[in-house]
């Protein structure tokens, strides 16, 4: 059914213990300031609305919009969550799946920084490249056309239709690979590195979006039943205020689970998906129909092409 190792994964990630617990204690944090800043708002809400006659509808607007402003400043934290966190602990999962031992005398976080700021150098860099790979990988799914490769019967739009969305929403860790892609290579060009493992990854396409798509399967079953453990907690710590408050508590439930999943589950499919995708290409070359595909189709792609030649000097990247 699918090609990745659940117990290799694992002890991958096991190996990685570090990232995993400087992980659950940032998004950890992040669940803890969501609860107080919805519980603060919450009640500041209710203190103001306590001279109208609703003040519940107050507090559970001032709920939200404690919320709302803790995910602004985690929106604005992004770029230094992807370089100081994920990508440095992709740089460490990149070595152990190629069996390579890790330094001595040296902290893990430490050493996947260190890796991360000589491949990209400043976070801004980094961020730049991420964000044009995403933009590829959205052109990348709708030209391996999905799972209307595999239902080629009449009358099963609908259901190819459905198919194709979980598709696009089991992609969300491309980017990721392709940044290990990019850190294994270790080539004097970052643009062209990510350039190729683009290309690589939609000449495999459809052996890595099955991939996708299990794990994908999985780790929303994880999710959801996470959810629902933390849903008791949740709706204690919210007990103390106002009887409609506690609808919040299906929030910080839904929040909790979101933290769980970014600190442990996200590495373990990462990790899973990027074994493949490594196995998978391995002595190939970029089909240059597929380079000429993502060149027509994606403007993004076309920017990303650019900028390879430009760290040439204007010359023709060489494959």
């Amino acid at each position: 059914m699918w090609d990745f190792s659940i117990g290799r994964t694992i002890g991958i990630l096991a190996r990685t213990m570090p990232f995993i617990l400087t992980r659950m204690a940032i998004y950890f944090v992040i669940t803890l300031a969501f609860i107080l800043a919805s519980g603060t708002g919450a009640g500041i809400g209710y203190g103001v609305g306590s001279l109208s006659d609703s003040p519940e509808s107050f507090a559970i607007w001032g709920g939200i919009f404690g919320m709302g402003f803790v995910g602004v400043a985690v929106y604005w934290a992004r770029e230094w969550l992807l370089y100081m966190v994920k990508a440095a602990h992709i740089a460490v999962i990149v070595k152990l799946i190629d069996g390579e031992a890790l330094p001595d005398g040296k902290g893990q976080v430490a050493y996947g920084r260190e890796v991360v700021a000589a491949r990209f150098g400043e976070a801004n860099a980094l961020f730049a490249l991420d964000q044009l790979i995403k933009g590829v990988v959205a052109v990348i799914t709708g030209l391996i056309g999905g799972i209307a490769a595999f239902l080629p019967i009449p009358g099963l739009d609908g259901i190819a239709r459905f198919a194709n969305t979980v598709i696009r929403l089991s992609l969300t860790y491309v980017d990721e690979i392709i940044l290990g892609y990019n850190i294994r290579t270790n080539s004097d060009n970052a643009w062209e590195s990510a350039r190729r493992g683009l290309v690589l990854y939609a000449q495999n396409g459809l052996k890595m979006v099955k991939n996708a798509v299990w794990l994908s399967i999985f780790l929303w079953v994880l999710s959801i039943l996470v959810f629902v453990l933390a849903l008791a907690p949740a709706a204690a710590i919210l007990y103390a205020f106002p009887g409609e408050i506690a609808g919040l508590s299906f929030v910080v439930a839904i929040v909790f689970a979101w933290a769980f999943k970014a600190a442990v589950l996200e590495p373990f499919a990462i990790a899973a998906l990027m074994a493949v995708y490594f196995d998978t290409v391995r002595g190939q070359v970029p089909d240059p129909e597929w380079d000429a595909k993502l060149t027509g189709a994606s403007e993004t792609f076309r920017s990303l092409t650019e900028n390879a030649r430009s760290a040439f000097g204007g010359r023709e990247a060489v494959a």
